[in-house]
């Protein structure tokens, strides 16, 4: 009996003292509540500031339907019994709600005895502070953090957005995810049984590390500009898409991106399907603007000189097939630069042929192609360029003017600032600082470095040939920019159709830069599959001439001065013929 007993009274022991200690822990953790204080995410601005992409502060709020239903106000010091209909009465009106719905939703969460239930989403903190005055039991709010995007569809696939989820769907929300995101805190109270947070319980804050700003190379101003203007000219000849690149001649930073058709980031809900910036993601043929790297390799490597002749025929068989120039003409006494001014495929291939195929597709490499541009954009391409032993039948011969090769936007916009900036290829910039936590800024790591693909003796015979093509007597005169001379390329590639697989339509591009005796912006200009108009020129140069004119008076860039006489674009014809 007496052993019974010291075993009762060891177990109770235990519980008044060992087990009230774990019971009393217990009870607390039921009345502890952890949440999650949201990280303030970098804000992302152009290159002078302007705000691109930015966070703001709402609210959810919640409601404890049992608690709810206990609602009273004191009237002359009376209880008046208010519950759940006098509650939805008024924080309906608060919130932006019909009193009948908020009810509806009230008496479906005390019916099955929910203790938690959404009331309202996105919700400004104003019109949270205005319910927490009514003071009704159990209703309580939740900090979220929502994208705004105040440029909207002038930068939505260049920007990106975040998704419900918190994490980023694309463009540079993605790219910069690792500093834009901070790091979460975590807020702790107790609360009774009706909801209210208890004040004297066990309450703490672990704070939030808000994330990094991103400062862009971007200029706002020159990108909404370019978007308006590629949109318009889209729409004119009914194109399927388009794409801009605008980049600095001497850095590479790329000032503006612009795609069509793009999106709102502030409502992916109306997105279409393709929310990628074109630019860095879709590959194409691009045609004729690579007729200005065959033109480099051979002028660099000694194989010809701009005034080299060229006699082009009317057709001209390789590789066991017919070539031909866009428009059929008879035997042409041309010079290299009449080839490139005129954009002669035959003359191009007669002049390139003089070179091994291994040279040229290392000087292709040298430009870029077939390579990423380091960026680091989602979703860019690398692009398709085979090697040389790989070419196939007439491959060896189409490379030469842009086919049987594919890249994106931004290398071919690349390859001309390589040539605007006297043949060094500067690594292509989009990110221009990051914060450093501490109110300033540091240049994000980078280990490209600047690359001389061309002689400056090269880049600069070659300007003066593309200064030709940009002349009545080239095929790009809508390109012309008033004030300023223009160095540049017309391109129209036959278009690869993924869907139908096959050829259809045209790549319509133009890429040049101005001035052209001192280089100041590259603009690329590609519109696809256009059907009111066919060649590069007159569809894509009117976009070129109104963005760059845009951008150098935005910059104050001085008129052209003296330039030096364009090269001949025809052979010299013998005395005899001259007679």
């Amino acid at each position: 009996m007496l052993f019974v007993f010291s075993m009762f009274a060891v177990q109770l022991v235990r519980i008044q003292g060992v087990d009230s200690a774990s019971v009393s822990q217990q009870a607390l953790g039921s009345r502890t509540k952890r949440v999650a204080i949201p990280a303030q995410r970098g804000t992302i601005t152009d290159r002078d500031g302007v705000v691109l992409a930015d966070s703001v502060d709402r609210r959810n709020v919640a409601g404890d339907a049992v608690a709810i239903a206990q609602y009273f106000t004191r009237e002359n010091g009376k209880k008046v019994e208010l519950g759940l209909q006098g509650a939805a009465a008024k924080i309906a009106p608060l919130l932006g709600l019909k009193s009948s719905d908020l009810l509806a939703t009230l008496q479906k969460a005390h019916k099955k005895g929910s203790r938690f239930t959404y009331l309202a989403k996105d919700v400004s903190p104003t019109q949270w502070r205005a319910v927490q005055e009514l003071d009704v039991p159990g209703v309580s709010s939740e900090r979220v953090v929502r994208r705004e995007y105040p440029q909207g569809t002038s930068l939505g696939p260049l920007v990106g957005w975040v998704g419900t989820n918190g994490k980023p769907g694309g463009g540079v929300e993605a790219l910069q995810e690792k500093n834009l995101v901070g790091t979460p805190g975590t807020h702790i109270y107790e609360r009774d049984p009706s909801g209210q947070i208890i004040a004297t319980g066990d309450n703490s804050d672990t704070p939030a590390k808000p994330g990094k700003d991103v400062r862009l190379t971007i200029d706002n101003d020159l990108q909404w500009y370019a978007q308006n203007a590629l949109a318009q000219r889209v729409k004119e000849t009914k194109g399927l898409s388009g794409d801009v690149v605008v980049m600095e001649a001497k850095t590479g930073n790329v000032l503006a991106a612009a795609s069509y058709p793009s999106f709102d980031p502030n409502d992916m809900g109306s997105a279409p399907s393709y929310l990628r910036l074109r630019p860095f993601d879709e590959v194409y043929e691009p045609g004729s603007t690579s007729k200005v790297i065959t033109m480099a390799a051979l002028i660099d490597q000694g194989y010809a000189t701009p005034t080299t002749p060229v006699t082009v025929p009317p057709t001209l068989r390789r590789a066991g097939r017919p070539f031909h120039d866009s428009e059929n003409h008879g035997t042409e006494r041309m010079t290299l630069a009449g080839v490139l001014a005129h954009s002669s495929n035959m003359g191009t291939i007669l002049a390139g042929e003089k070179m091994p195929a291994a040279q040229l597709h290392a000087y292709m490499t040298k430009f870029g192609l077939g390579s990423r541009t380091g960026v680091g954009f989602p979703g860019e391409s690398r692009g398709i360029l085979a090697k040389p032993q790989d070419w196939k039948g007439d491959q060896r011969y189409t490379v030469m003017f842009g086919q049987g090769l594919a890249g994106t936007a931004i290398q071919q916009a690349a390859v001309f600032q390589t040539i605007a900036n006297g043949g060094v290829r500067m690594p292509v910039r989009m990110v221009d600082k990051v914060g450093d936590g501490h109110g300033g800024f540091t240049e994000p790591e980078d280990d490209r470095k600047p690359q001389r693909v061309v002689s400056t003796s090269t880049a600069n015979q070659l300007t003066r040939m593309m200064q030709s093509v940009v002349s009545e007597e080239g095929t790009a005169h809508q390109a012309q920019v008033p004030g300023y001379t223009v160095a540049g390329k017309t391109s129209t590639a036959e278009r690869y159709d993924s869907t139908l697989k096959k050829y259809s339509g045209t790549t319509a591009s133009f890429i040049g830069f101005a001035p052209a005796e001192k280089p100041e912006l590259v603009v690329a200009v590609t519109i696809q599959r256009p059907l009111a108009g066919t060649y590069g020129g007159p569809v894509s140069g009117p976009v070129f001439s109104k963005i760059m004119s845009f951008g150098l008076q935005q910059r104050k860039v001085p008129p052209s001065g003296n330039t030096p006489q364009p090269y001949p674009l025809n052979q010299t014809p013998p005395a005899t013929e001259q007679k």
